[in-house]
């Protein structure tokens, strides 16, 4: 019978090739508390194993067998957990800052109220895994699977979601202000109540997610997929929706105001379309021609001299366009109103 000491020892051994090592098979064993501190552990079996609060700080684990493993409340903060496999493991509570996850198998794992600021997990699995309450600050969360994961409550500020696979997870009431999850997946993913202020959305798709109170000021929502989307008394002022897809999208009571228009409209909220050269965005008070938007009332004013004198100073070719299509356009609007929001 080995003492933890004599293990680590053979399994260095081990790693070095050396004829008298021995791979470190820890499984089931009781760690509770140990001082594993910069400990070497890679490639171990530690299976359904007890590190319960210990000191994982700065520990090589990468490669290492933690299926079924408890961590909870343990220090695994700088450890090296590179392709690790902790499906199913506990690691409610543990400190994992600036730890390296890059394509560890976390599936399933319990990770409510971890602390994972700052922390390398590009391209791991998190598919199923609970996060609720989890601090993801300034994680790096690249191409990570995070289907179906919880992760209501989460703290994802600053967050880097690019290309992450968030499809039908729960983000409800999650911070997500300033994250970057440009060209992530986020179909039917629950966003209601969420904050997202400024956050990159650029290319994401957000067909059928529910955005329902959601905090969207000032976010980058160009060429997003918000096809059936639930923006029900979302706020979405000052966001840049531009080319962004809301067909068949729920804009009832949502806060548009300052947003970018050029997108493809509801045809309800937001009405849409190309004229001439300019594409046309409106809303019930709002109307935007390129890249000037202003209260319908002071379009309709265009026509006087000091009108022209306006719409001139907008553009070398404003003026000519203006008095071919503009009271057409007006009329048009007019016939054909967007629906007035309740904000």
């Amino acid at each position: 019978m080995y003492t933890l000491r004599e293990v680590l020892e053979l399994h260095q051994k081990w790693l070095n090739d050396e004829p008298e090592g021995v791979k470190a098979s820890l499984s089931g064993a009781n760690l509770r508390w140990a001082n594993l501190r910069e400990a070497n552990l890679r490639g171990a079996d530690l299976r359904g194993a007890d590190l319960r609060e210990a000191n994982l700080h700065e520990a090589d684990l990468s490669g290492a067998d933690l299926r079924w493993a408890n961590l909870s409340g343990a220090n695994l903060r700088e450890a090296n957990l590179h392709e690790a496999n902790l499906h199913e493991a506990d690691l409610s509570g543990a400190d994992l800052r600036k730890a390296n996850l890059r394509g560890t198998d976390l599936s399933g794992a319990n990770l409510s109220r971890a602390d994972l600021s700052e922390a390398n997990l590009s391209g791991a699995d998190l598919s199923g895994a609970n996060l609720r309450w989890a601090n993801l600050r300034e994680a790096n969360l690249r191409e990570a699977n995070l289907s179906w994961a919880n992760l209501r409550w989460a703290n994802l500020r600053e967050a880097d979601l690019s290309g992450a696979n968030l499809r039908e997870a729960n983000l409800r009431e999650a911070n997500l202000h300033e994250a970057d999850l440009s060209g992530a997946d986020l179909r039917w993913t629950n966003l209601s109540g969420a904050n997202l202020r400024e956050a990159n959305l650029h290319e994401a798709d957000l067909s059928g997610a529910d955005l329902s109170g959601a905090d969207l000021s000032g976010a980058n929502l160009r060429w997003a997929n918000l096809r059936e989307a639930n923006l029900h008394e979302a706020n979405l002022s000052w966001a840049n929706l531009q080319e962004a897809n809301l067909h068949g999208a729920d804009l009832s009571g949502a806060d548009l105001h300052g947003a970018d228009l050029l997108c493809q409209g509801d045809m309800l909220f937001i009405r849409t379309m190309q004229f001439d050269t300019w594409q046309i965005g409106y809303t019930h008070d709002t109307l935007q021609i390129g890249c000037q938007t202003h209260p319908i009332e002071k379009w309709q004013r265009w026509d006087t001299p000091a009108g022209h004198k306006w719409v001139d100073n907008m553009d070398a070719k404003a003026l000519e366009w203006a008095k071919r299509n503009l009271n057409l356009l007006l009329q048009i609007i007019e016939t054909n109103p967007a629906r007035k929001n309740h904000v």
